[in-house]
């Protein structure tokens, strides 16, 4: 289980990074928050280079790369524009989180993949989730 720290560290990292994108938006644009966000990634470059960041690099794998790092950016000015115009943290980060149900869709679409009785339940009840979080009544 050498994968479980660095996942679990990942995990605790994106919630942290969650409090500080809320901040972020209370103070500066979508936009802007998305250019200093950018600026984090370039100034973990050298930690991901001193652990082999180029290892077996292709040109086909670095523009899937690049078109990837292109949609992230994109989905994120998304939520910093969310939070900007007044989101929840709470509701907004976890909200966007669900970000696997679409990649389910799309792997059972175009790759043909099919999910078991427990992946479709896992589904559900995420969406179930989310809705629930979403839900604020009058006056909260």
């Amino acid at each position: 289980m050498t994968w479980f720290a660095p996942a679990l560290l990942a995990a605790f990292l994106w919630g942290l990074v969650g409090v500080l994108q809320k901040l972020g938006s209370n103070r500066i644009g979508a936009g802007s928050l998305l250019i200093w966000v950018t600026a984090g990634y370039v100034l973990a470059l050298p930690l991901l280079l001193l652990h082999g960041g180029f290892g077996g690099f292709t040109w086909r794998g670095g523009l899937v790369g690049v078109a990837a790092g292109l949609i992230n950016g994109l989905g994120t000015w998304f939520l910093f524009a969310s939070l900007e115009r007044g989101a929840k943290a709470s509701v907004a980060i976890p909200l966007t989180a669900l970000y696997p149900v679409v990649t389910f869709g799309l792997a059972f679409g175009l790759l043909s993949e099919r999910l078991t009785g427990r992946e479709w339940l896992g589904v559900a009840l995420a969406v179930t989730g989310a809705a629930m979080l979403s839900y604020e009544r009058d006056g909260s």
